[in-house]
């Protein structure tokens, strides 16, 4: 049976992907993340989600042009309107039979209503050992976020 809780994509990097080194531009890849993302997110939401937070993005090695992607979205813990999603991305040569980690971050989303409001989405819960450390994760980041956001607000422009 097929999980409502992760997507994957696959496909091949194209040489409009490539930046100035010859590699696979950042930007592309932090495209690819939120499209899995958002697939994954509106899929569980069965709405429409915005993006609130894109946090932790690691590039670990570069992608190159005519490799093939694979870009893996979870469900890693869900709030009352929120739902936190791993995007981890690989990549591989045609040749090569294993896949290479090249990057992962967090995103977080908000479903929302028609008219733009938050609503709820149904819980998420962990299955596994690895969903429970993955979903332990996710609420470690959340307490640093808030811990940051109120160590940062002095200098916030808010008006």
């Amino acid at each position: 049976m097929e999980s409502l809780h992760k997507t994957s994509f696959q496909f091949i990097s194209e040489p409009s992907d490539v930046n100035f080194g010859g590699k696979v531009h950042g930007g592309v890849v932090m495209k690819w993340i939120d499209q899995a993302a958002y697939t994954c997110a509106r899929t569980w939401a069965e709405s429409y989600c915005v993006t609130v937070y894109v946090g932790g993005i690691r590039f670990y090695k570069p992608i190159n042009i005519g490799e093939v992607i694979k870009v893996d979205a979870a469900v890693i813990h869900t709030g009352s309107s929120s739902i936190h999603i791993m995007v981890e991305v690989y990549s591989r040569g045609f040749s090569d039979q294993k896949f290479d980690k090249k990057t992962h971050c967090i995103i977080i989303f908000v479903a929302v209503d028609e008219n733009g409001n938050p609503r709820k989405v149904k819980p998420w819960t962990p299955q596994t050992d690895q969903e429970i450390k993955l979903e332990e994760y996710a609420m470690r980041l959340k307490t640093l976020r808030e811990e940051i956001h109120e160590e940062m607000r002095p200098f916030f422009n808010e008006e």
